[in-house]
């Protein structure tokens, strides 16, 4: 079984990485380390192969389909770079993460040319996937900057936490908000776009080099992003409630990522903005996250399911 899935990871296993790394960073920030390190571990695993696939297949295998890289989720190969390079950073691993910053801008503008000549009027949640990657590249920026890579890596970090908040309103003008109570799992990555986005201000926020009506606006950013994020997490916790949606998809680790993304995005804007009270709404909601990483993670496991992915998402 375990050589199965690891032998036909698409482009869309990089969710799982996305949900691993992030739920490492919330374990690191609440002070969970062997955990968040087992977490990374695994992560970083999946990673190098997914890296290794998506260089040498070429070589030794048929290239990518349109099909695979053309679509959304193919996106989500990039945000997850991004993601554990953040980890990374947090780590003190800064070339490495720098590193990891330079292929994930380098790749940015192919990948989201591809997926944007391929967009149709109804698209399911990974659409939003634009803006989750758009965003992990200012966050990763943002991280990056404040460890003292260059002040010059801020601006970078506001110029793409611009252009995500941009491509959000893209993406759910073309949302088929009926995906809210059929969607298999990806839908819920409208929510973790809307935390992408309000961690990323969160780091800017968090940057000294911004002060006066530049620091207050992105501040109010941060709390807006946040606040949407956890209206829209309520509303698909609801959805999934009412009509539940049970079986593994791979698109449920797209699921697994905005829960852990809303719990780290929570915490980082309660330090960043000075409100203690988030922290606790931080630490529960990363509880939910943890719980449903390992949920998804045993269903992965004793179903002897692989990371193949419906090439429609």
């Amino acid at each position: 079984m375990a050589q199965r899935w690891w032998q036909q990871l698409p482009p869309a296993a990089g969710s799982f990485v996305m949900a691993t790394a992030i739920v490492s960073v919330g374990l690191h920030l609440t002070g969970f380390e062997v955990a968040s390190w087992i977490a990374l571990g695994l992560a970083t695993a999946v990673w190098i192969r997914l890296a290794a696939d998506f260089v040498l297949r070429p070589l030794w295998k048929r290239p990518w389909r349109e099909s695979e890289t053309a679509v959304p989720a193919a996106l989500s190969a990039l945000a997850a770079t991004t993601v554990l390079g953040t980890r990374m950073a947090l780590l003190g691993w800064h070339t490495l993460a720098g590193a990891m910053l330079v292929a994930a801008v380098l790749t940015w503008p192919g990948l989201l040319f591809a997926v944007l000549r391929h967009w149709r009027s109804r698209l399911p949640g990974g659409a939003f996937l634009i803006c989750v990657a758009t965003q992990g590249v200012a966050v990763l920026a943002g991280t990056v900057a404040r460890a003292g890579m260059g002040d010059w890596l801020t601006i970078v970090a506001l110029v793409f936490f611009g252009l995500g908040l941009v491509l959000y309103v893209a993406a759910f003008l073309r949302f088929e908000l009926q995906q809210v109570w059929t969607g298999p799992g990806d839908q819920w990555v409208a929510t973790g776009a809307l935390a992408m986005s309000a961690l990323a201000a969160a780091e800017l926020v968090a940057d000294n080099q911004w002060s006066g009506p530049t620091h207050d606006t992105l501040r109010v950013a941060a709390l807006a992003a946040l606040g949407l994020n956890l209206l829209v997490y309520v509303i698909l916790m609801v959805a999934e409630v009412i009509r539940p949606r049970p079986g593994y998809d791979i698109r449920r680790w797209a699921t697994v990522f905005p829960l852990g993304m809303t719990a780290v995005a929570t915490l980082s804007v309660s330090s960043a903005t000075d409100i203690p009270g988030l922290t606790t709404l931080g630490n529960l909601l990363l509880l939910v996250a943890v719980g449903a990483w390992a949920f998804t993670l045993a269903v992965l496991l004793t179903n002897q399911t692989t990371f193949e992915a419906d090439p429609a998402g």
